[in-house]
């Protein structure tokens, strides 16, 4: 629970420092700040966290191949393919 807490409390910091920071630095008007700060948020903890991920070794990367089998053209399979 206290960890939850902390972590909310973490974004609407980011998110009032991206507002007065982006808002302040380009002189944009209330709604532009406003705007830049609610799509700048996400993208800063998606970045954020995919940084962490990579640092502590465990990322796995999944792509999707799909394969056609000679006898049947109409026939495919997907398989997830896992690359470290």
């Amino acid at each position: 629970m206290r960890q939850k807490v902390k972590e909310t409390l973490l974004v609407v910091c980011l998110f009032l420092f991206l507002l007065v920071v982006i808002g302040g630095g380009l002189h944009l008007n209330p709604a532009g700040a406003f705007m830049a700060a609610v799509t700048g948020t996400p993208l800063i903890l998606h970045a954020f966290n995919l940084w962490s991920r990579s640092l502590s070794g465990h990322v796995c990367l999944a792509r999707r191949v799909m394969t056609i089998e000679e006898d049947d053209p109409a026939t495919c399979e997907s398989t997830e393919v896992i690359s470290q």
